[in-house]
């Protein structure tokens, strides 16, 4: 039985960016005929707003020293960041028909070798907080002001590294580090209530030493406004959980776990997810 809480939120919507972004992925999944959907889904609203409007980037100088730090750490979602890496000219749209092909760079998880814009290769999941807080270490030694930002999944929040990564950057006051958290509510084989129970999971965050805020995660200028109330002279680090659906967009793969990865599509299932996509 489906949680009555899987999404608090009533979001908009989806506007013609967002469509948009959403016919890139399923471009990219198409050539590669497999990927996380599901996944990717719940994503796109939360790397619209940090491309769009948030993070200070230079596409024609992937590692320009002044950019702030993106890691997405659950790395199985990279479909999202590709469509974002195609739209913002790090990549090329024909990039995206190569997915998973031996000739392309594009893997099933980002790698940062072979990727610009790619901040850090993940996959295996756990290591993107840490990481992250390495780096909001390091630029607080070297008086950067660039920001770090690190997106997560709920399963994800399973791992142990992510806890004592968060007791790591309130004993620093990381204030320049954003932990944003997918929470959609799924992993890959069932609700995450069921698997391991993550409520209440504000305050847990918050008595790590966090400012949390908590958005709903399709809504793209409360992403914005949570994302700009982070830019404050609070010393500690900052927290959003964006409350999100797996497979946005898509009736039939929302809130589904059947949907968290696919393969082997049929040419018939491409197109009705492209319907889905009408205007």
């Amino acid at each position: 039985m489906l949680n009555k809480f899987l999404n608090p939120y009533i979001s908009p919507k989806l506007d013609k960016r967002s469509m948009h972004l959403r016919k890139l992925v399923i471009r990219a999944f198409e050539g590669g005929m497999r990927g996380h959907l599901g996944s990717s889904m719940s994503l796109i609203e939360i790397l619209r707003v940090l491309y769009d409007d948030f993070l200070s980037f230079n596409s024609k100088e992937p590692e320009w020293c002044d950019r702030d730090r993106f890691i997405l750490s659950k790395g199985h979602g990279c479909l999202a960041q590709y469509a974002l890496l195609a739209d913002k000219k790090f990549i090329s749209l024909n990039d995206l028909d190569k997915f998973c092909h031996h000739d392309g760079i594009l893997g099933g998880h980002p790698e940062k070798s072979k990727i610009p814009g790619v901040e850090f290769s993940t996959g295996a999941l756990g290591h993107g907080l840490p990481v992250s807080v390495g780096m909001a270490v390091a630029a607080k030694i070297n008086k950067k002001n660039h920001k770090i930002i690190v997106v997560t999944g709920d399963g994800e929040s399973n791992e142990g590294s992510i806890w004592e990564a968060a007791l790591s950057a309130s004993q620093n006051k990381l204030n320049n580090l954003i932990w944003m958290i997918d929470y959609n509510k799924f992993q890959s084989y069932g609700q995450t209530q069921d698997v391991i129970n993550l409520e209440p999971l504000n305050n847990k965050i918050t008595s790590f030493g966090f400012n949390v805020t908590e958005v709903d995660g399709h809504n793209t200028k409360s992403i914005q406004n949570a994302l700009n109330s982070c830019l404050n002279k609070s010393l500690k680090p900052n927290a959003i959980i964006c409350h999100t659906v797996k497979g946005k967009g898509f009736p039939f793969a929302e809130h589904n776990e059947n949907w968290h990865h696919k393969s082997n599509m049929k040419p018939s299932e491409i197109d009705a997810m492209y319907k889905c996509l009408e205007v």
